[in-house]
């Protein structure tokens, strides 16, 4: 047994229309016949007319059509609108749109829009009270005839859409709304609606943007999108998320730049996207919203595009709170732990992402999760000064390059490589012994030089082994390195230029360091010239240049105060600290012996950052340089209080007291190598130690550490290889 569907129609005579029950029953011989529930001779007259409808297979449609139309009173559009329909529905594309070619949508509206806006105002009061079923049978067979010319254009919608024809389709799509707006001028209301109607309007809402991406009018579907979101479509929860999530990865990847929505739909102190990233995490978190109230189903697609979007305006924090959110069991912990760890890592949070990335491999949860372990040792390998983390490092990249074995993804071992090679870089400057230590740079080396060669076209895995040859003064090496990176790069890199820079420096090529760094002036942006500013007035130092090392410090504090200023300046890794320009001018002026000057430069780097042993440091050579040995051992000595492990202050110290006799050498010796264990390429260290030696005796030993002073001192670049890393 089958329903034909849209079979109750109207029976027609004395201006009397009543809803006619009708269904199709198959007979065993595959024929139709009709099991009719009405008394009356015109509604049987009526359903042999339907009857003849559901049995065309083919025949002239103006013989069908006028059979509709005697037999239903139908007018022209509505019977054009069946037989449409019934062809459309048998797959009879191309007839369906040669049916639905004859109905002129505009006559149709105009004859419904008036019985429409009488049938849904209120009922008078005098009214309200009384039983009748005329106004809602009129309003019935209003509304049906409209939905049924509705549908017949959307159909002819699809069927452009499925002949190829996105641009018509949308044309047709577009009309489906228009003439809806002008039946229902108001929006249509949420009651006295009929649900075929209002089901024809929603998939117009939701087709007609698709259909504008499909015929490459972007700028229409935008406008569409605003449209669907913004009109009175009476539009169901479910379908409106539909077209919010639609419309949010639309803004995120479809590259037009939409413009802000119209002042006409923005209530006052309400947001305003001024971009498509703005409007797109807006709609994406309305959504979430939506399904925190338990509007909607949860959908995990809306979390990763919010993911993205979020991520690419920097505000992980965001995301991180969102995720600390959702419901216990929406995503498996470990997921959570490590989505969390690279929010966490973005807002440079490490400390708390590397706990979070601790109990995702602990060997109870996820022990083998590979992009854990990579993040992991990334984060170890990224730890600044805190050189303690290396080592913890080193075990998970291992433990990556272990998994990565199995896999034949050269990437993935290629990751785990480098990350390795800079983690046991790092270890190597904690190293208890000198064997341990030129046994971990050895090892740094292998593995950067074998991720290099699984992925040779990688322009981070040649910075990094580059970096590494000149952190072990294998200057050469580090050049070609710089090189290569810069050509892979194209010099769109300020870190390669810096490096190359660098390098040039430690072979005392100056004047070729200074233009490299001109070079890279003019191709970095001007935010972004901080460190190579700084690098110039650097050069100029080493070339006995005072005067013009203090305008490019001139220059480079202008940048930085405006930077400091700016709101729109981004943090980025470009930055330079003001306080260290303020120490550089400082020791400049001291050099010179210009103590008013330097006292000044000074002070204004203690202002900036109170607490800091590089300022202390510079405080102490100053009362060195003015023979006030008690004052400088007092600053050195405040200094290392604060950083333990700042080995500027060690040397000094030791430097110091050195000069105090045979009972302090001991105490000097000590300072020297714990300095030289922090920094084994300190060529003042060498030196000190050299001097130790030979007050107490040991000439050989002496030897070794001049020489050594020496060959550092002949690579010593104008700023430590360590501040690129």
């Amino acid at each position: 047994m089958g329903s034909f569907e849209g079979a109750t129609e109207w029976g027609g005579g004395g201006g009397k229309e009543e809803e006619v029950e009708v269904e199709l029953v198959v007979s065993k011989n595959g024929g139709l016949h009709l099991n009719l529930e009405s008394k009356d001779e015109e509604e049987a007259k009526v359903l042999e007319a339907e009857a003849q409808v559901a049995k065309l297979d083919e025949g002239n449609i103006l013989e069908a059509e006028s059979s509709l139309r005697e037999g239903l009173s139908l007018n022209y559009e509505e019977a054009r609108a069946l037989l449409g329909r019934l062809e459309y529905q048998r797959g009879n594309v191309e007839a369906a749109l040669r049916v639905f070619e004859g109905i002129d949508l505009h006559a149709a509206i105009q004859r419904l829009q008036s019985s429409l806006a009488d049938t849904l105002k209120p009922a008078p009061a005098s009214r309200r009270g009384r039983k009748s079923s005329d106004p809602a049978n009129s309003t019935s067979v209003s509304q049906h005839a409209a939905s049924l010319v509705l549908e017949a254009i959307y159909l002819k919608a699809m069927s452009f859409q499925k002949l190829g024809k996105p641009t018509d389709a949308a044309q047709e799509c577009k009309s489906v709304l228009d003439a809806v707006e002008r039946i229902f001028q108001h929006g249509i209301p949420d009651i006295m609606v009929e649900q075929k109607l209002q089901e024809i309007v929603s998939r117009a809402v939701e087709l007609l943007p698709e259909l504008y991406k499909q015929a490459g009018r972007y700028p229409d579907a935008l406008n569409s999108y605003r449209r669907a979101l913004l009109s009175q479509w009476n539009l169901d929860e479910e379908c409106i998320a539909r077209i919010q999530k639609r419309f949010a990865v639309f803004l995120l990847y479809s590259g037009v730049e939409a413009t802000p929505p119209s002042l006409a739909y923005q209530s006052e102190g309400s947001f305003v996207p001024k971009n498509n990233l703005e409007e797109a995490i807006l709609l994406l978190m309305i959504l979430l919203r939506k399904w925190y109230n338990g509007r909607t189903k949860w959908d995990p697609a809306v979390v990763e595009h919010l993911s993205f979007a979020l991520s690419l305006c920097g505000q992980t924090n965001v995301l991180a709170q969102g995720f600390e959110e959702l419901w216990p069991g929406t995503y498996p912990r470990t997921e959570r732990w490590y989505t969390l760890a690279l929010c966490f890592s973005g807002l440079g949070q490490n400390d708390a992402a590397l706990n979070l990335l601790r109990k995702c491999l602990n060997r109870h949860e996820s022990p083998e999760n590979m992009s854990a372990l990579l993040l992991a040792a990334k984060l170890c390998s990224e730890c600044g000064n805190d050189h303690s983390l290396a080592s913890e490092g080193v075990q998970y990249a291992k433990r990556a390059v272990k998994l990565s074995e199995k896999s034949t993804d050269n990437h993935l071992k290629g990751l785990a490589l480098r990350f390795l090679g800079k983690c046991q870089g790092k270890s190597a400057k904690l190293a208890s012994s000198d064997h341990e230590r030129s046994s971990l740079q050895a090892e740094a080396l292998t593995s950067l030089g074998e991720a290099v060669s699984l992925e040779k076209g990688n322009p981070d895995l040649v910075y990094d082994l580059g970096l590494e040859y000149a952190k072990q003064r294998n200057i050469n090496a580090a050049l070609k390195c710089a090189k290569d990176y810069i050509d892979l790069t194209g010099g769109s890199v300020i870190e390669g230029w810096r490096l190359l820079a660098l390098v040039l420096s430690a072979q005392g090529r100056y004047s070729e360091a200074e233009v490299v760094a001109d070079a890279a002036l003019d191709e970095t942006a001007k935010w972004d010239q901080g460190p190579l500013l700084r690098i110039r007035a650097k050069l100029k130092v080493a070339q006995s240049q005072p005067l013009d090392a203090v305008e490019a410090y001139r220059m480079l504090l202008a940048l930085v105060q405006a930077q400091r200023k700016s709101a729109s300046c981004l943090k980025n890794g470009t930055e330079v600290n003001e306080d260290e320009v303020w120490q550089d001018l400082a020791n400049l002026y001291a050099k010179l012996s210009h103590w008013r000057d330097a006292e000044v430069c000074l002070q204004k780097a203690t202002s900036l950052k109170p607490f800091s042993a590089s300022c202390l440091h510079t405080q102490g050579s100053m009362h060195e340089s003015q023979d006030s040995v008690h004052d400088a051992l007092a600053s050195y000595t405040n200094g290392l209080s604060m950083d333990l492990n700042y080995a500027p202050c060690k040397v000094s110290i030791g430097a110091l007291l050195s000069k105090r006799g045979p009972k302090c050498l001991p105490v000097s010796r000590s300072f020297l190598s714990d300095a030289l264990r922090l920094e084994p390429t300190n060529c003042a260290a060498w030196y000190y130690l050299g001097m130790v030696h030979g007050d107490d005796g040991r000439p050989s030993d002496a030897a070794d550490c001049f020489q050594a002073a020496a060959m550092l001192e002949e690579s010593n670049p104008i700023e430590s290889f360590s501040t690129l890393s």
